[in-house]
């Protein structure tokens, strides 16, 4: 086993040109009294463990367990879905160079963090994206990481494949209706439809699953894609997942008037076919539901009608390197700032330890005193 010394887990990532695969490496210095072994897998480095860290799982001030870790790796996106962004505005931060996404992951994953979702923008926009995804997987402490990865699957059919071989557990597809119309009017990008239903059935064939594809509900909009979706769970053979429409688009014009509720849903869907609840974790975001003749499943993601903040077990760090505690956070805290100034990983985890204990108890959308997040979900990351 090679083993590297230094002070602080300082990081180097190159990539080849067209961030082909093998093309990247990490050497990560050792943190002071411990070390990083090679990857038997890929050679890469990575940190068995840390007992300083993982004897210490990261708790709010509520005591809710941080488990969860959502990294936007780019603020750019592709489509312009009508429910997120004008259509004017284009990215408005910058992305960092993989490494640095890399060195925070491992810290939080020393500090108890079991799941790390890849968000955007539109992560497979990155070139690289494969190579990062396989750094991640080399990041273990008691078992193996949950990967998973957010996107439109615009390009996801020919990186299915890539991103399995790489290590990526699981996908989840953003898709707004299912059928072409709708979805160009949607999307405001002709023809993407069919890329989105070969990358859907292509991350299938692989075995990223359980797929699942999230469709955000607008009243007037597409609220008359509810069965035909419920159609698609069971001809298709995905998870879909409902959201309720929140206050996070780009033109800040959102009413509850537009808000296409849980039980709304349900007892449209129940219009279609018997649908019997199931068991979910608590620190689930969805009400899952089944169809009385066991085929298809659905979910329900209601943070307006049916808040589950009490369970939460998530952070977030925007493509800028910020870590945010809540979607509707209206300040975020600069991981970033602290390793540009030369922070040691146990210095990182302290700050980020102070931020967890800042996390928000709840939203407070609908509430009179409500104040929008102070970015756009575009800029957050999903």
């Amino acid at each position: 086993m090679e083993r590297f010394a230094g002070e602080g887990a300082r990081a180097t990532l190159s990539e080849g040109a067209g961030g082909n695969a093998g093309a990247s490496r990490v050497r990560w210095a050792h943190w002071k009294g411990n070390g990083c072994w090679a990857c038997p897998a890929c050679s890469i480095p990575f940190l068995k463990s840390d007992q300083r860290f993982t004897t210490l799982s990261l708790h709010d001030k509520f005591g809710r367990a941080i488990s969860d870790l959502r990294i936007s790796i780019t603020d750019r996106c592709n489509y312009k879905c009508v429910y997120c962004r004008t259509g004017n505005e284009g990215a408005l931060y910058g992305d960092l160079p993989f490494a640095d996404y890399l060195r925070m992951a491992r810290v939080l994953v020393g500090m108890g963090i079991t799941k790390v979702r890849l968000t955007g923008g539109e992560p497979l926009l990155r070139k690289g994206v494969v190579n990062f995804v396989r750094e991640l997987s080399c990041l273990r402490s008691a078992k193996p990481l949950d990967i998973a990865l957010t996107t439109n699957g615009h390009l996801l059919a020919d990186l299915a494949q890539p991103l399995k071989d790489a290590g990526l557990s699981r996908v989840t597809v953003s898709m707004d209706a299912v059928d072409p119309d709708n979805f160009t009017r949607i999307t405001r990008v002709p023809g993407g439809y069919d890329h989105v239903l070969a990358g859907i059935r292509a991350a299938k064939r692989v075995g990223l699953g359980p797929v699942k594809v999230n469709c955000v509900l607008l009243r007037g909009f597409n609220e008359d894609q509810i069965i035909p979706f419920g159609m698609f769970a069971r001809e298709e053979d995905v998870i879909v997942r409902f959201i309720e429409f929140m206050p996070l688009e780009e033109d800040r014009v959102w009413s509850p008037a537009t808000v296409v509720t849980l039980d709304e849903i349900l007892a449209r869907m129940s219009e279609y076919r018997p649908v019997i609840e199931i068991a979910h974790a608590r620190s689930e975001t969805a009400r899952r539901y089944r169809f009385d003749d066991g085929l298809g499943e659905f979910g329900i993601i209601a943070p307006v009608s049916h808040p589950f903040c009490g369970h939460c077990s998530r952070i977030r760090i925007t493509s800028d390197g910020k870590i945010r505690t809540c979607l509707f956070s209206v300040w975020d805290h600069d991981l970033h700032a602290q390793m540009r100034r030369g922070a040691t990983d146990e210095e990182l985890a302290e700050f980020i330890r102070g931020v967890v204990q800042k996390k928000e108890e709840r939203h407070h959308i609908g509430e009179p005193d409500f104040v929008p997040a102070s970015r756009t979900m575009v800029h957050i990351g999903g």
